[in-house]
């Protein structure tokens, strides 16, 4: 018959075998816990990806601002080159027809 230190160092044994066991399913993460940080990092890379759409669509604001003031500009110097060659007494040729594309914006220029 096993002595009682025996029965104790067994009793021992299991309990601190059952403990590991215990401690090493509670550390492991949960699919939750792993479901959760994969949202964190797509969440995180559709933040950056829609930042760099902002600062895109900044960039083409300002080009889009930038070439209409250029056509403004060069309806009216057309303008007045026209005035300045009837002024002179002598007929301007005649206007070239405007594109269908860019019928519509140029009718929205206010100048």
């Amino acid at each position: 018959m096993p002595d009682g230190n025996a029965i104790a160092t067994l009793l021992g044994t299991i309990a601190t075998g059952g403990l590991a066991a215990w401690a090493a399913r509670s550390a492991k993460r949960t699919k939750r816990q792993e479901n959760r940080d994969d949202f964190t990092e797509i969440k995180k890379a559709l933040n950056e990806r829609i930042d760099d759409l902002k600062n895109d669509l900044t960039g083409q604001q300002e080009q889009i601002t930038g070439q209409g003031a250029a056509i403004s500009w060069l309806v009216v110097d057309r303008r007045s080159l026209v005035a300045t060659i009837r002024g002179a007494g002598l007929k301007p040729p005649a206007p070239r027809p405007i594109p269908d594309r860019a019928r519509p914006y140029l009718d929205s220029i206010d100048v």
